[in-house]
């Protein structure tokens, strides 16, 4: 079970001991992510997540990589949308050595201006990487569409003009906005006393320094309803599609986790048997869906050969119509039920799985649900409610549709996804 503990500085910590274990995993979580930016600034959440890596007042890049090697550790981070996250794991014996270099980290960059322009170099060929990997382009430019009027349809990289824009002062500046023990959570899971956690967190966070921040009310973002073809040199032709979704917060979210194993989340899934199984049109093709703090988006992919391109999304679209016309089974419920919760005790085997799960849900909904109130609500979800939902998920006019390869595909194959 898991307990929560507030530094005087408003620094909250989530923590979780598994005295069976030897490993502990060590989480920094930030509140703030790319929907944060400005269309001038775009891409400074993750960059300024690059650049704490390379060096501090008394440590350069490499001294930090090799003090977790040396230890046989792991250290890396990621930027979202709403929240970044600077993690490690270790051996239980050395989480003094990775809380201690993760502090430093965050509460010492130097931000080198030569490393900030080699750095810029490293972050264009990422985001060249990502525009080579069509099915990563075609998701990035769904969410550019579907939110292309806020901040949450921003690319988390940024672009190559705004991140030319982005100076030091900019870094320095953007960090003490949002880099505060105020909007901050610590998560940490494994092999540890309790007292012992606690005054090593203490020891090298409490000097961090509150200034009594106040999250600023975010306006919700509207769901743009858009279809989008963009050429690309590819094989195939890759089309996402995108439907309203729920915010993490949502008592519904486990129903549209249920419904999405139900229609693409999976081998047994209607979309993979229909398309893929029975009629051989797809090698990929899946849903998931994405929560954001105050909103969501639900989304199915496939990519197929450009000649059968219309007809995968006909059939998609005949899928959706089926669930609406006829719902779903008592078997399907219980099937996808049992999937969700399989795959979330499974998760539970990792300090790394447990450490995200209530980093992630504090930071972004104040809550970090403990694993048996997760499995109750799976198995709370209802026939009626995932029905219920799926009628306001798949709405006439609110489907955006991003289709990317070398074929044009005529914006008419919207019809097939009129229910």
């Amino acid at each position: 079970m898991y307990k929560e503990y507030i530094l005087e500085n408003n620094l909250t910590i989530v923590y979780e001991c598994l005295n069976h274990l030897k490993s502990v995993s060590f989480g920094v979580w930030i509140g703030v992510g790319s929907r944060n930016e400005t269309r001038q600034n775009n891409g400074i959440s993750h960059f300024i997540e690059h650049m704490l890596f390379k060096g501090t007042k008394t440590r350069t890049a490499k001294d930090i990589a090799c003090s977790i090697d040396k230890i046989g550790g792991e250290i890396n981070a990621f930027t979202g949308k709403d929240c970044t996250c600077f993690y490690t794991k270790t051996l239980d014996s050395d989480l003094e050595t990775a809380v201690e270099i993760l502090s430093d980290m965050i509460l010492n960059p130097v931000f080198n201006p030569v490393h900030i322009e080699t750095e810029k170099k490293v972050v264009l060929e990422e985001i060249s990487m990502y525009e080579d990997d069509p099915e990563e382009y075609a998701h990035d430019l769904l969410t550019e569409e579907m939110w292309i009027d806020g901040p949450l349809g921003y690319p988390i990289l940024g672009t190559a003009k705004s991140l030319q824009n982005i100076t030091r002062k900019d870094l320095y500046e953007y960090m003490c906005d949002f880099y505060v023990p105020d909007n901050c959570v610590i998560s940490v899971v494994g092999n540890f006393k309790e007292s012992k956690l606690l005054t090593i967190i203490n020891k090298y966070f409490s000097k961090w320094k509150s200034i009594g921040y106040c999250r600023l009310q975010e306006k919700r973002p509207d769901f743009r309803t858009h279809f989008l073809y963009r050429k690309k040199d590819t094989e195939q032709t890759h089309v996402c599609l995108g439907f309203r979704g729920l915010p993490m917060s949502d008592e519904k979210l486990y129903a549209l986790m249920v419904l999405n194993n139900i229609l693409g989340g999976g081998m047994s899934s209607r979309l993979f048997q229909s398309i893929r199984e029975e009629r051989g049109l797809v090698y990929s093709i899946y849903s998931f869906p994405t929560a954001f703090r105050d909103c969501g988006m639900f989304t199915i992919y496939a990519a197929t050969n450009p000649e059968n391109a219309k007809e995968v999304i006909r059939l998609i679209g005949l899928e959706i119509k089926n669930l609406i016309d006829k719902g779903i089974t008592e078997n399907e419920l219980l099937i996808s039920k049992n999937q969700l919760k399989g795959n979330y005790i499974l998760s539970l085997d990792s300090t790394s799985g447990r450490m995200s799960a209530y980093g992630k849900s504090k930071i972004i909904t104040g809550v970090a649900n403990s694993p048996a109130t997760v499995l109750r609500q799976i198995e709370d979800v209802s026939k009626e409610t995932i029905t219920e939902l799926f009628h306001w998920i798949f709405e006439e006019g609110q489907t955006g549709v991003v289709i990317l390869g070398d074929t044009p595909v005529s914006s008419e194959v919207v019809d097939f996804l009129k229910f």
